[in-house]
């Protein structure tokens, strides 16, 4: 599936056509069908079902259960297109079950005011004037051939 299909997705999952809001998400989780484990990834989760991704995804109509951490619920596939499946649970969570699946934004690190130091903001003393033309001058090696 391509990015611009997976874009489209992830506009529509936002608010459109939704009962509940969908948090995106980049996390480990597993579905479980017929007592085998399948090991996907959390795209996306609401209090109603979840956006997954998996190489071996259950088929469109499957009886699962979906678990992440402490979170078990039995679901079922309402759609599979391509790497891709949503997954609707048969009681819906409830918000604070949503946000504990839900890690905490990182906080951004505070820009100050940041310049690159350069040899035109003051003169150079005396003492660093002779230390340059020391270096300018001075040859790295001793004599030919070293």
């Amino acid at each position: 599936m391509d990015a611009l299909v997976i874009g489209r997705m992830d506009e529509s999952s936002m608010m459109k056509n939704r009962r509940s809001r969908r948090s995106p998400v980049l996390l480990a989780a597993t579905v479980e069908v017929r007592g085998k484990p399948v090991a996907v990834k959390l795209r996306n989760l609401s209090e109603e079902g979840a956006l997954i991704e998996g190489e071996r995804l259950p088929a469109e109509g499957s009886s699962t259960f979906f678990e992440r951490n402490d979170l078990r619920r039995e679901s079922r596939v309402v759609w599979v297109h391509g790497r891709y499946a949503g997954v609707a649970f048969d009681e819906p969570l409830k918000a604070d079950q949503v946000l504990r699946n839900v890690p905490a934004p990182k906080r951004k690190a505070e820009m100050t005011d940041f310049r690159r130091p350069g040899l035109a903001c003051r003169p150079l003393s005396d003492y660093e004037r002779q230390m340059l033309e020391r270096w300018m001058t001075s040859s790295p090696v001793g004599s030919l051939g070293e």
